[in-house]
């Protein structure tokens, strides 16, 4: 990650997002917000829980932070009235995620970080990066090397597939996304071709006709009950839940996905 000493800022630093954007700050922060779930478990794992001052009501992991710290709204709309009173010297976001408006309007008044992971090689740059902006660069790269030796040679493979995100209306899971790259890391074959996440009718899924069908727990909850919905339409097809956090979390929580991909579809 570029960062360089300004000549007219003493005691600062400026580093590029992953927007390309330079970001200038104090060296390191002490009050952080953040606005993604996944980079707030990560800013933990990497043990800066007394530096983040506040965080989105989504951010649930670890267990009971939501309750030791300030929420700021969810990953959309943001109470601007707690981040003012906050007075944080950095906010870290992510493009995706956040909105764009809401985003451009902090930047006008706080140092913001954004992050823009399409890939699990966008996600390591992103831990190596946070990490060195923060000065926890040790623990950031021990999880990033991790990572790089966990995603070097994909899974067997298990079939076709198709992810979907939403139910009303049906919204699945396409090409140059994260969760894309992280099912053909785990073996499946995704049948939807199109960019990013795409609406797509019941007749069309039962046309696709896949091996597998995932519901994810989030950002719409499937639940079990949506199993035999699916199954009256699809009955070649295994419907399977899966935990939305090991497809879609790009920070610590990549730890785990492997382990989570090697044992839920054996």
């Amino acid at each position: 990650m570029e960062k360089s000493y300004p000549n007219d800022t003493f005691g600062q630093m400026l580093y590029t997002d992953q927007l390309k954007r330079k970001v200038r700050l104090s060296n390191p922060p002490k009050r952080i917000i953040s606005l993604v779930p996944s980079q707030t478990e990560l800013l933990i794992d990497l043990g800066l829980e007394d530096r983040v001052i506040g965080i989105t009501k989504f951010c649930v992991h670890p267990e009971g932070l939501i309750k030791r710290k300030a929420i700021v709204g969810g990953t959309k709309n943001y109470r601007m009235d707690m981040i003012h009173s906050l007075q944080p010297d950095l906010i870290i976001g992510n493009k995706e995620e956040n909105d764009q408006k809401a985003i451009e309007n902090l930047m006008k008044e706080y140092p913001v970080w954004m992050s823009d992971v399409n890939t699990v090689t966008d996600g390591i740059a992103m831990i190596r990066s946070i990490g060195e902006m923060l000065e926890v660069g040790e623990q950031a790269e021990k999880i990033a090397v991790q990572l790089e030796t966990d995603f070097q040679t994909p899974l067997e493979r298990k079939g076709t597939c198709v992810y979907l995100i939403w139910k009303d209306p049906l919204m699945v899971v396409g090409k140059n996304t994260f969760i894309d790259q992280i099912l053909t890391f785990g073996g499946f074959e995704n049948r939807i071709s199109e960019n990013r996440y795409p609406k797509v009718s019941l007749d069309e899924l039962v046309e696709i006709h896949p091996d597998y069908l995932l519901l994810s727990s989030e950002p719409f909850p499937f639940k079990e009950k949506h199993i035999e919905y699916f199954e009256s339409h699809l009955s070649e097809t295994k419907i399977c839940l899966v935990d939305g956090e090991y497809f879609s979390w790009y920070g610590s929580r990549m730890l785990g996905t492997k382990q989570y991909l090697s044992n839920s579809f054996s």
